[in-house]
């Protein structure tokens, strides 16, 4: 059965998830170290992790597998669960794939070391638009369909 997870930490699309996983009747997971809002919805559980780097992401890897889709912006673990078989996309839409993913992940690892080597490199990106929403919004739908028929 597709289950929707999200690393919820930072997530600016938890509301927009919950509908969509309403429409289709399906669990939704949200995982953080805590601080977020209680939904009353019964198909979205709240999982609340210990403080930790990571630990969130690992109990979503940890569970992820094929028929699944996972939302998040960490791309170690979006690796992690596309290997495992899941539907994986960003907050923006964008989904990583068995194909995308190795790229994805190098071009991270580079940026790591690029900015390590520099400390006075500025980075960070755009800021989340409503583009991004509607993006994140077709996708999921996308992905969710997709996952069910599996």
């Amino acid at each position: 059965m597709t289950a929707l997870y999200i690393d919820a930490d930072a997530c600016p699309v938890k509301a927009e998830a919950e509908r969509v996983a309403t429409r289709h009747k399906i669990k939704m997971y949200l995982v953080s170290n805590g601080g977020l809002r209680m939904s009353q919805n019964p198909l979205v559980e709240m999982v609340i992790v210990p403080d930790g780097p990571d630990i969130a992401d690992m109990w979503i890897a940890d569970r992820a597998t094929t028929g699944d889709v996972v939302v998040t912006g960490d791309i170690p673990m979006a690796a992690k669960c596309v290997e495992a078989g899941a539907k994986v996309l960003k907050h923006n839409g964008e989904e990583f794939t068995p194909a995308n993913i190795g790229n994805i992940l190098a071009t991270r690892d580079l940026m790591s070391d690029l900015r390590a080597a520099d400390p006075f490199r500025q980075g960070g990106g755009r800021p989340f638009s409503k583009n991004d929403r509607s993006n994140f919004l077709n996708t999921l739908e996308r992905l969710i369909t997709a996952a069910k028929r599996l």
